[in-house]
């Protein structure tokens, strides 16, 4: 077990930032209980597992990444960074399942990123992260036609760019991808259970590189969410980006069949607010209705668009939408975390988890050691929000 220690971990951030005051800031965080009455989206709980958080016993990573520290931080490692957290789900347990993306952020630049799943278990009162463990993606059976990075057929960022995932019911996942784009099933730990299911209509550069066929999709723009309907039978995938000869700020949610081990051929639009903004994760609130973190890309005092919205796509073409939350103007009146008393996100949130009818889970995914959102100059952390909203998800407030 690694235990973080996040006031550790903030107070060397601050300081490298310019803050001051770091002691009262960051003395201790509270418990997320909160008995005051909810009229605004609140946070309730924050915690956060520091940057340069490592998998113990793993194999070296970033020796592509060169020798000039990015943020202050050197690589290589001589172990796999537990990081780039994009895809987040509870165990009910008060621990969740963290599902990393494919590394570095390339192809090019990621082949000794092993490709993971996470177990931790945010502290809310500590305001820290323990790491549980996890497993590694695996290919043993060889269900993937096509040469991997590596002979022992553990899956990298060079292979495939994990983004978003939902359990089977079996204790197994479904996984979407970017570089397909494609639907991984894997087993419970980790090992792929069929071949990559590609996404009819619909090719990614890295596909077309290796196929000839013609992308019409932008590189890094493929399954970035990925919704289970409440009875687990069908997955409802959302690209991240538009393909061609789709509207500009329309995205593509279709329909998988498990059963079936097919697409069904349902396909709804859900469309951004603004052209360059991009849908992040979506997670079903019941058989119809869809939470989805939407975002741009900008980070720290670049940052506008950090959204979480409500979506039904029983409406008639472009699916209905109204915010649930702003992830810039969160009240926090607790000032958790030792932040200010509207918290901001100013990062790139890309988990999202229901806990219950009033309260969410968000994670951001600090593309480690590239992102520098929340502190200037300073690799940023993973953080878990709570957030309690002040009205139900289940009645028809939104």
């Amino acid at each position: 077990m690694t235990k973080i220690n996040l006031c550790g971990y903030a107070a060397r951030a601050l300081l490298a930032a310019g803050a001051v005051a770091v002691t009262l800031a960051f003395a201790g965080a509270p418990a997320q209980a909160y008995d005051g009455d909810v009229t605004t989206p609140t946070l309730t709980g924050w915690a956060a597992l520091a940057p340069e958080t490592f998998v113990p016993g793993s194999k070296a990573s970033g020796a592509a990444l060169g020798r000039t520290p990015i943020h202050g931080i050197p690589a290589p490692w001589k172990r796999q960074p537990v990081q780039g957290f994009s895809g987040l789900l509870h165990n009910k347990d008060g621990t969740f399942d963290a599902l990393s993306d494919n590394g570095f952020g390339s192809r090019a630049n990621s082949a000794d990123f092993l490709l993971r799943i996470h177990r931790v278990a945010p502290d809310f009162a500590a305001g820290t992260v323990d790491v549980l463990g996890g497993v590694d993606l695996t290919d043993p059976d060889r269900h993937v036609p096509w040469r991997l990075t590596r002979t022992d057929r553990t899956l990298t960022g060079a292979d495939f760019d994990p983004e978003s995932f939902a359990r089977d019911g079996s204790g197994g996942y479904w996984i979407g991808d970017e570089f397909g784009p494609y639907l991984l099933h894997v087993d419970g730990k980790g090992r792929l259970l069929a071949a990559p299911v590609p996404m009819p209509g619909v090719v990614a550069p890295e596909t077309a590189d290796r196929t000839g066929e013609t992308a019409n999709l932008t590189s890094s723009k493929g399954i970035e969410g990925l919704a289970a309907s409440p009875d687990g039978r069908f997955l409802y995938p959302l690209l991240e980006g538009t393909v061609d000869g789709d509207g500009a700020r329309d995205l593509r949610l279709t329909e998988f069949d498990t059963r079936s081990g097919r697409y069904t051929g349902a396909r709804w639009t859900y469309r951004l607010d603004h052209e360059g903004t991009m849908a992040a994760d979506v997670v079903a609130v019941d058989a119809n209705r869809f939470l989805v973190i939407e975002h741009d890309g900008g980070l720290g005092a670049n940052a506008e668009t950090k959204r979480v919205y409500l979506a039904d796509r029983r409406a008639p073409g472009v699916m209905s939408k109204s915010m649930v939350t702003d992830l810039m103007q969160v009240a926090n009146p607790q000032r958790l975390g030792g932040f200010r008393k509207t918290f901001t996100f100013p990062v790139q949130p890309e988990g999202l988890v229901v806990l219950d009818d009033f309260t969410i889970a968000v994670v951001n995914d600090n593309n480690f050691p590239g992102s520098a959102g929340r502190f200037p100059g300073v690799a940023d952390s993973s953080e878990f929000l709570l957030i309690t909203l002040p009205k139900a998800l289940s009645g028809n407030g939104y």
